[in-house]
């Protein structure tokens, strides 16, 4: 088994049970892995088209790609920001 494959399996079911995307930390948190790790494999998983980043202001959401495509609108992820910033 290579190396991260657990971790980026957990990634892959994070962001497809949460369609509307999650942040790094968000990741870091409900993976139960330090923010450096859920970066370093959040940025692999892109490098590899599997998941989607969209930057909103200073915020980067990631989508997983199928889930993105089908179910994400511009206006759901402004609406994640505004629920954050209040």
């Amino acid at each position: 088994m290579k190396r991260g494959s657990d971790k980026k399996k957990i990634i892959l079911e994070l962001l497809e049970k949460h369609p509307d995307g999650l942040t790094i930390q968000e990741v870091a948190k409900l993976g139960k892995m330090s923010r450096i790790t859920a970066s370093i494999y959040l940025h692999e998983l892109l490098g590899e088209g599997k998941v989607f980043e969209k930057r909103v202001g200073v915020y980067r959401i990631f989508f997983h790609n199928k889930k993105f495509l089908k179910e994400v609108k511009e206006r759901e992820i402004l609406e994640k920001l505004k629920r954050k910033l209040k």
